[in-house]
């Protein structure tokens, strides 16, 4: 996942980009970049690191101008380590075009190859997302041929780009002395949303707290294949671009990647982890006493909403048991396990009277490759814990995620393969108990209820797209019956729970 914004205003957008970024930088830590245009002219500053790191004084005032994109990254396409790879990514012809993406491609390596062999188009890095921006780039170039651009010529070009590209996509592209360019794949798999200000023009972003933080109002979400145009002037258009769109958002935004406080495709994020702590909740009273439980400590900080409200149904004291370092990075989306392990007893340490001589049930909002669950677990032991619970607001997570999430190998799964009561035993809690997926989706969808299907391939290995097979997919056969999805495992002894 990452974080991008596109503002076309009458003011200056440098600040208001970067404190957009400051809100998304949840969503990406590794790099960040703003390109902002002055008439026709645009000004680009990007490098690995925090938003706070990347941009100073100097820096700012060298990014002129009232329109520009800004994006913060995490890689899953090409390399972690590349400056070459910070975005926005720029091509001078046709007119301009500077783009940040949310999103991975799925056929970006049919789509390099056809690039370089056919398009005659050179591809300088790893990235998927210079893919994308020269696909849009010869789109544009085929639909405009040599006349002045119209925004019809933008909607026939995205056209294209629907065509040809597979995978999840939420786009911004700054187009030099016309505009901002902005739309979303047919799928709607990863968010966006626009939003207005009298003052301030317009905004679109990954999230609703990016415009909400600027002072902007939110209008609504990009749809699924759609494509908005921003003139220079602020006025916008909207045009649906894929044929058979249909809205299928990434069900772990709700889970872990978005903020508590966005919006999101109509569904309140903070609701929506709400919802999952109560059916949490009934999966728990189903298999164990609550009068077992002396409290429930929430994994910061995700986790909270859910925590919450499982207690609440539980009728257990909820506690705060961890004091989490805010100035250390968020341990799933650190490339690299041994960073990802290290970095966890450092971003977080037990407050020791919660733990001491209780019955613990800790509640995380996801495991996925067990390397924090087992380092807090036994946090929570050397606090002085009798037992020590597990409870995840999301199932488990079995497979790769291949539309921006870092789940890359099914390897790195720590629930691949194995059932519930292996998952325990390699964690060390005394209990574990996973949240049901289907009662997972109706959480959800209690807060929109016309939202039929949800992007969940990491839980269940069916992907949308349709064209990803078993080698993307960690070679799902035989682990899709591998029993445990959805179970409490006990000490000494796996149960298999009712369906709620």
């Amino acid at each position: 996942m990452c974080g991008i914004v596109g503002v076309v205003s009458k003011q200056p957008v440098n600040q208001m980009i970067y404190d957009a970024l400051l809100l998304l930088q949840h969503r990406g830590q590794d790099a960040a970049g703003i390109v902002t245009g002055q008439g026709g002219k645009l000004y680009m500053q990007k490098s690995r690191g925090m938003v706070r790191d990347v941009f100073r004084t100097r820096t700012m005032r060298a990014l002129p101008g009232d329109y520009g994109l800004g994006q913060v990254r995490y890689p899953t396409a090409g390399s972690a380590d590349s400056e070459e790879e910070a975005q926005p990514f720029y091509v001078n012809a046709p007119f301009g075009l500077a783009l940040a993406h949310n999103g991975n491609l799925t056929n970006a390596d049919a789509l390099r190859s056809e690039l370089t062999g056919v398009d005659h188009r050179h591809i300088n890095t790893g990235s998927d997302s210079e893919v994308l921006l020269n696909v849009l780039a010869r789109e544009l170039d085929l639909v405009s041929d040599g006349l002045p651009l119209q925004p019809e010529d933008l909607f026939r070009a995205v056209r294209g780009v629907h065509r040809r590209v597979r995978g999840s996509y939420a786009v911004v592209v700054l187009i030099a002395g016309h505009g901002l360019l902005a739309f979303r794949d047919p799928f709607g798999i990863r968010p966006l949303c626009v939003g207005s200000s009298e003052t301030d023009g317009v905004m679109v972003a990954s999230e609703s707290v990016a415009l909400e933080g600027n002072g902007f109002r939110l209008l609504r979400d990009v749809a699924p294949g759609e494509a908005l145009y921003v003139d220079l002037q602020g006025g916008m258009r909207f045009e649906q671009c894929a044929q058979g769109a249909r809205l299928n958002p990434c069900i772990f935004e709700f889970v872990y990647l978005a903020r508590p406080d966005s919006v999101l495709d109509g569904i309140s994020v903070y609701q929506a982890r709400l919802n999952m702590g109560e059916t949490l909740a009934q999966r728990v009273i189903s298999v164990m006493p609550p009068s077992e439980i002396d409290v429930v400590i929430p994994v910061p900080e995700s986790s909270r909403p859910s925590a919450m409200q499982l207690a609440w149904k539980l009728g257990r004291p909820y506690r705060e048991g961890f004091v989490k370092n805010r100035y250390v990075g968020r341990t799933f989306i650190m490339p690299g396990q041994a960073v990802r392990k290290r970095s966890v007893r450092q971003k977080l340490n037990a407050i020791a009277q919660e733990f001491d001589g209780r019955n613990v049930l800790l509640v995380d909002d996801s495991i996925v490759r067990g390397t924090t669950s087992r380092e807090i677990v036994q946090m929570a032991r050397e606090a002085g814990a009798r037992k020590v619970y597990l409870a995840s607001a999301a199932p488990p997570v079995r497979y790769p995620n291949v539309y921006g999430i870092d789940m890359p190998t099914a390897a790195e799964l720590v629930a691949h393969g194995r059932d519930v009561e292996e998952i325990r035993r390699l964690i060390g809690a005394d209990a574990l108990i996973y949240q049901d997926l289907e009662a997972m989706k109706r959480a959800v969808r209690r807060v929109r209820e016309d939202i039929e299907t949800f992007e969940a391939s990491c839980f269940d290995g069916c992907y949308v797209t349709g064209d990803v097979d078993a080698a993307l997919r960690g070679a799902r056969g035989g682990d899709g019956d591998a029993p445990g999805g959805g179970m409490l495992a006990l000490q000494g002894q796996a149960q298999e729970e009712a369906q709620p």
